[in-house]
Protein backbone atom coordinates (compact mmCIF):
# COMPACT_ATOMS: atom_id res chain seq x y z
CA UNK A 1 0.00 0.00 0.00
CA UNK A 2 1.00 3.61 -0.49
CA UNK A 3 0.39 6.68 1.53
CA UNK A 4 -0.49 9.99 -0.44
CA UNK A 5 0.79 12.51 2.56
CA UNK A 6 -0.81 16.39 1.56
CA UNK A 7 -0.31 19.37 3.56
CA UNK A 8 -3.80 21.23 4.18
CA UNK A 9 -5.30 24.84 5.67
CA UNK A 10 -8.12 24.14 8.17
CA UNK A 11 -10.88 25.18 5.62
CA UNK A 12 -10.36 22.97 2.72
CA UNK A 13 -9.79 19.77 5.08
CA UNK A 14 -13.27 18.37 4.67
CA UNK A 15 -13.56 18.88 0.95
CA UNK A 16 -10.25 17.10 0.37
CA UNK A 17 -10.80 14.24 2.86
CA UNK A 18 -14.22 13.43 0.89
CA UNK A 19 -12.34 14.05 -1.94
CA UNK A 20 -9.98 11.35 -1.36
CA UNK A 21 -12.43 8.83 -0.60
CA UNK A 22 -13.91 9.34 -3.87
CA UNK A 23 -10.84 8.80 -5.36
CA UNK A 24 -10.39 5.20 -4.15
CA UNK A 25 -8.44 5.93 -1.06
CA UNK A 26 -8.90 3.19 1.45
CA UNK A 27 -8.62 5.81 4.40
CA UNK A 28 -7.87 9.57 5.47
CA UNK A 29 -6.61 10.46 8.82
CA UNK A 30 -5.47 14.06 9.26
CA UNK A 31 -3.09 15.09 12.06
CA UNK A 32 -1.60 18.31 13.12
CA UNK A 33 1.09 19.73 10.38
CA UNK A 34 2.41 21.33 13.88
CA UNK A 35 2.81 19.14 15.98
CA UNK A 36 5.86 18.77 18.37
CA UNK A 37 6.43 22.59 17.42
CA UNK A 38 5.23 26.11 19.36
CA UNK A 39 2.79 26.13 17.27
CA UNK A 40 1.02 23.01 17.75
CA UNK A 41 -2.92 23.41 19.00
CA UNK A 42 -4.43 21.41 21.39
CA UNK A 43 -8.12 20.58 20.05
CA UNK A 44 -10.18 19.58 23.75
CA UNK A 45 -13.51 19.80 24.65
CA UNK A 46 -16.11 18.93 27.50
CA UNK A 47 -19.37 18.32 27.82
CA UNK A 48 -21.75 22.21 28.45
CA UNK A 49 -18.65 23.75 27.14
CA UNK A 50 -18.54 25.05 23.77
CA UNK A 51 -17.22 22.60 20.99
CA UNK A 52 -13.36 22.70 20.26
CA UNK A 53 -12.43 23.67 16.78
CA UNK A 54 -13.20 21.40 13.90
CA UNK A 55 -9.55 21.36 12.96
CA UNK A 56 -5.67 23.01 12.99
CA UNK A 57 -4.66 25.72 11.00
CA UNK A 58 -2.36 23.69 9.29
CA UNK A 59 -3.14 19.74 9.06
CA UNK A 60 -1.42 17.12 7.23
CA UNK A 61 -3.93 14.94 5.37
CA UNK A 62 -2.45 11.20 4.71
CA UNK A 63 -4.41 9.16 2.46
CA UNK A 64 -3.59 5.37 1.95
CA UNK A 65 -3.79 3.91 -1.94
CA UNK A 66 -3.79 0.06 -3.18
CA UNK A 67 -1.18 0.85 -5.41
CA UNK A 68 1.45 3.81 -6.16
CA UNK A 69 -0.62 4.21 -9.76
CA UNK A 70 -3.77 5.12 -7.53
CA UNK A 71 -1.78 7.60 -5.38
CA UNK A 72 -0.47 9.20 -8.65
CA UNK A 73 -3.82 9.36 -10.25
CA UNK A 74 -5.05 10.83 -6.72
CA UNK A 75 -2.63 13.86 -7.05
CA UNK A 76 -3.30 14.31 -10.79
CA UNK A 77 -7.11 14.49 -10.21
CA UNK A 78 -6.64 16.86 -7.58
CA UNK A 79 -4.17 19.35 -8.26
CA UNK A 80 -6.46 21.43 -10.67
CA UNK A 81 -9.60 21.53 -8.60
CA UNK A 82 -10.81 24.79 -6.65
CA UNK A 83 -10.47 23.25 -3.55
CA UNK A 84 -7.01 22.13 -3.42
CA UNK A 85 -6.11 25.54 -3.19
CA UNK A 86 -3.54 26.31 -0.98
CA UNK A 87 -2.75 22.52 -0.48
CA UNK A 88 0.53 21.05 -1.54
CA UNK A 89 1.66 17.34 -1.65
CA UNK A 90 4.61 16.22 0.69
CA UNK A 91 5.06 12.70 -0.81
CA UNK A 92 3.78 9.40 -1.50
CA UNK A 93 5.38 7.13 0.94
CA UNK A 94 5.70 3.15 0.71
CA UNK A 95 3.38 1.69 3.54
CA UNK A 96 5.47 -1.95 4.76
CA UNK A 97 3.18 -4.84 5.28
CA UNK A 98 2.45 -5.33 9.26
CA UNK A 99 0.19 -7.45 11.33
CA UNK A 100 -1.75 -4.90 12.57
CA UNK A 101 -3.11 -7.20 14.83
CA UNK A 102 0.06 -7.61 16.30
CA UNK A 103 1.05 -4.38 15.79
CA UNK A 104 -2.04 -3.20 17.88
CA UNK A 105 -1.80 -5.35 21.17
CA UNK A 106 1.87 -4.81 21.37
CA UNK A 107 0.44 -1.23 22.46
CA UNK A 108 -1.52 -2.96 25.02
CA UNK A 109 0.93 -4.34 27.76
CA UNK A 110 -0.42 -5.69 31.34
CA UNK A 111 -0.57 -2.62 33.63
CA UNK A 112 0.47 -2.30 37.25
CA UNK A 113 -2.45 -0.86 39.38
CA UNK A 114 -0.49 -2.31 42.73
CA UNK A 115 2.42 -5.04 43.73
CA UNK A 116 -0.46 -7.63 43.45
CA UNK A 117 -3.15 -6.25 40.90
CA UNK A 118 -3.21 -6.01 37.49
CA UNK A 119 -4.89 -5.57 34.25
CA UNK A 120 -4.12 -7.76 31.85
CA UNK A 121 -5.37 -7.97 27.98
CA UNK A 122 -6.02 -11.50 26.95
CA UNK A 123 -3.07 -12.03 24.91
CA UNK A 124 -0.68 -11.61 27.61
CA UNK A 125 0.01 -14.16 30.76
CA UNK A 126 -0.45 -12.54 34.33
CA UNK A 127 2.69 -11.38 35.49
CA UNK A 128 3.94 -13.90 38.42
CA UNK A 129 2.89 -11.06 41.26
CA UNK A 130 -0.33 -11.05 40.36
CA UNK A 131 -2.64 -11.97 43.24
CA UNK A 132 -5.71 -9.90 41.97
CA UNK A 133 -6.30 -9.49 37.52
CA UNK A 134 -8.48 -8.11 35.26
CA UNK A 135 -8.83 -9.54 31.99
CA UNK A 136 -9.58 -6.38 29.38
CA UNK A 137 -8.64 -5.81 26.05
CA UNK A 138 -9.01 -2.44 24.42
CA UNK A 139 -12.70 -1.40 22.81
CA UNK A 140 -15.05 0.82 21.96
CA UNK A 141 -15.91 2.22 25.87
CA UNK A 142 -13.50 4.37 28.11
CA UNK A 143 -11.56 2.12 30.82
CA UNK A 144 -8.43 0.03 30.02
CA UNK A 145 -6.07 0.62 32.95
CA UNK A 146 -3.77 2.83 31.40
CA UNK A 147 -4.80 5.96 32.23
CA UNK A 148 -3.94 8.08 35.19
CA UNK A 149 -8.03 8.01 36.06
CA UNK A 150 -8.58 5.23 35.96
CA UNK A 151 -5.23 3.91 37.76
CA UNK A 152 -6.04 6.19 40.28
CA UNK A 153 -9.42 4.48 40.89
CA UNK A 154 -8.69 0.93 40.84
CA UNK A 155 -5.85 1.92 43.90
CA UNK A 156 -8.79 3.42 45.80
CA UNK A 157 -10.35 0.15 45.20
CA UNK A 158 -7.77 -2.17 46.21
CA UNK A 159 -6.58 -0.14 49.43
CA UNK A 160 -9.97 0.22 50.90
CA UNK A 161 -12.11 -1.53 52.76
CA UNK A 162 -15.15 -2.15 49.97
CA UNK A 163 -15.84 -6.02 50.86
CA UNK A 164 -19.47 -6.15 51.21
CA UNK A 165 -20.68 -2.79 50.14
CA UNK A 166 -23.23 -1.72 47.75
CA UNK A 167 -21.34 0.27 44.70
CA UNK A 168 -22.04 2.24 42.13
CA UNK A 169 -19.90 2.95 39.22
CA UNK A 170 -21.67 5.93 37.43
CA UNK A 171 -20.17 6.60 33.85
CA UNK A 172 -18.84 2.72 33.64
CA UNK A 173 -17.26 2.87 30.36
CA UNK A 174 -15.87 -0.66 30.44
CA UNK A 175 -16.86 -1.89 33.19
CA UNK A 176 -13.69 -1.62 34.90
CA UNK A 177 -13.93 -0.33 38.14
CA UNK A 178 -17.22 -1.96 38.83
CA UNK A 179 -15.38 -5.29 38.07
CA UNK A 180 -12.22 -4.11 40.49
CA UNK A 181 -15.09 -3.73 43.14
CA UNK A 182 -17.02 -6.99 42.53
CA UNK A 183 -13.49 -8.70 42.64
CA UNK A 184 -12.70 -6.70 45.83
CA UNK A 185 -15.69 -8.00 47.58
CA UNK A 186 -18.73 -5.85 46.77
CA UNK A 187 -21.77 -7.51 47.55
CA UNK A 188 -24.26 -5.95 44.72
CA UNK A 189 -22.63 -3.27 42.26
CA UNK A 190 -24.23 -1.43 39.77
CA UNK A 191 -22.34 -0.12 36.94
CA UNK A 192 -24.82 2.73 34.45
CA UNK A 193 -23.85 4.91 31.48
CA UNK A 194 -25.84 7.27 29.38
CA UNK A 195 -23.93 5.04 25.92
CA UNK A 196 -25.31 1.86 25.44
CA UNK A 197 -21.75 0.33 24.08
CA UNK A 198 -20.73 1.16 27.32
CA UNK A 199 -23.28 -0.93 29.18
CA UNK A 200 -22.95 -3.92 26.55
CA UNK A 201 -18.93 -3.68 27.16
CA UNK A 202 -19.55 -3.98 30.81
CA UNK A 203 -22.01 -6.75 30.83
CA UNK A 204 -19.09 -8.91 28.28
CA UNK A 205 -16.45 -7.36 30.04
CA UNK A 206 -17.86 -8.33 33.81
CA UNK A 207 -19.11 -11.74 32.21
CA UNK A 208 -15.62 -12.55 30.76
CA UNK A 209 -14.30 -12.00 34.64
CA UNK A 210 -16.89 -14.19 36.07
CA UNK A 211 -18.35 -11.56 37.94
CA UNK A 212 -21.72 -10.31 38.31
CA UNK A 213 -22.68 -6.72 37.89
CA UNK A 214 -26.15 -5.01 37.17
CA UNK A 215 -25.68 -2.73 33.99
CA UNK A 216 -27.86 -0.19 32.36
CA UNK A 217 -28.75 3.35 31.70
CA UNK A 218 -28.31 6.00 34.15
CA UNK A 219 -31.77 5.55 35.87
CA UNK A 220 -30.79 1.89 37.08
CA UNK A 221 -28.98 3.49 40.02
CA UNK A 222 -31.65 3.67 43.32
CA UNK A 223 -30.61 4.30 46.91
CA UNK A 224 -27.83 4.76 48.60
CA UNK A 225 -24.77 3.20 48.09
CA UNK A 226 -21.46 2.63 50.54
CA UNK A 227 -18.98 3.86 47.45
CA UNK A 228 -19.89 5.77 44.62
CA UNK A 229 -17.50 5.84 41.97
CA UNK A 230 -17.47 8.75 39.16
CA UNK A 231 -15.08 8.51 36.58
CA UNK A 232 -15.67 10.86 34.04
CA UNK A 233 -14.82 14.68 33.25
CA UNK A 234 -14.92 18.09 35.31
CA UNK A 235 -17.86 19.60 33.95
CA UNK A 236 -20.23 16.84 33.96
CA UNK A 237 -19.25 16.43 37.30
CA UNK A 238 -20.22 19.45 38.52
CA UNK A 239 -23.06 18.83 37.67
CA UNK A 240 -23.98 15.61 39.23
CA UNK A 241 -22.93 16.63 42.76
CA UNK A 242 -26.49 16.50 43.94
CA UNK A 243 -27.01 13.51 42.27
CA UNK A 244 -24.16 11.74 43.35
CA UNK A 245 -23.90 13.39 47.13
CA UNK A 246 -27.88 11.51 46.93
CA UNK A 247 -26.95 8.15 46.32
CA UNK A 248 -23.60 8.08 48.88
CA UNK A 249 -25.13 6.51 52.35
CA UNK A 250 -23.88 7.50 55.26
CA UNK A 251 -20.10 7.11 56.32
CA UNK A 252 -19.97 5.81 52.30
CA UNK A 253 -17.21 7.42 50.66
CA UNK A 254 -17.43 9.44 47.21
CA UNK A 255 -14.54 8.88 44.95
CA UNK A 256 -14.29 11.32 41.59
CA UNK A 257 -12.14 11.30 38.87
CA UNK A 258 -11.12 12.78 35.33
CA UNK A 259 -10.35 15.92 36.75
CA UNK A 260 -7.20 17.91 36.23
CA UNK A 261 -5.27 19.83 39.23
CA UNK A 262 -6.24 22.98 37.95
CA UNK A 263 -9.58 22.03 38.81
CA UNK A 264 -9.92 20.69 41.62
CA UNK A 265 -10.71 23.71 43.25
CA UNK A 266 -13.90 24.10 40.89
CA UNK A 267 -15.00 20.41 42.26
CA UNK A 268 -14.65 21.04 45.74
CA UNK A 269 -16.82 24.48 45.58
CA UNK A 270 -19.17 22.38 43.39
CA UNK A 271 -19.56 20.10 45.93
CA UNK A 272 -19.29 22.15 49.02
CA UNK A 273 -23.06 22.54 50.08
CA UNK A 274 -23.12 18.55 49.76
CA UNK A 275 -19.69 17.22 51.55
CA UNK A 276 -16.29 17.67 51.78
CA UNK A 277 -14.12 17.04 48.74
CA UNK A 278 -10.09 16.69 48.89
CA UNK A 279 -7.76 15.53 46.75
CA UNK A 280 -6.12 12.10 47.75
CA UNK A 281 -4.05 10.80 44.90
CA UNK A 282 -2.24 12.94 42.22
CA UNK A 283 -0.34 11.42 38.99
CA UNK A 284 0.41 13.15 35.88
CA UNK A 285 -1.26 16.30 36.54
CA UNK A 286 -4.39 14.66 37.05
CA UNK A 287 -6.12 14.36 40.58
CA UNK A 288 -8.21 11.82 42.66
CA UNK A 289 -11.17 13.48 45.00
CA UNK A 290 -12.62 11.69 47.56
CA UNK A 291 -15.11 12.47 50.23
CA UNK A 292 -16.93 10.84 53.22
CA UNK A 293 -21.06 10.67 53.06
Amino acid sequence: MFELQLLCPEERVEALSDALEALGGLSVSVEDADAQTDAEQALFGEPGLPPPKAGWQRSRVLALFPTRDAADDAVRLLQPQDFFAGCAVLGIVAVAEQDWVRLTQSQFAPVSITDDFWIVPTWHEPPAQARQVIRLDPGLAFGTGTHPTTRMCLRWIATHPIAGQRVLDYGCGSGILAIAAALYGATAVDAVDIDPAAVTAAQANAAANGVQIAAGLPDLAAGRYGTVLANILATPLKMLAPLLCAHVAAQGSLVLAGILERQAGELTEAYAPYTALEATDREDGWVLMTARG
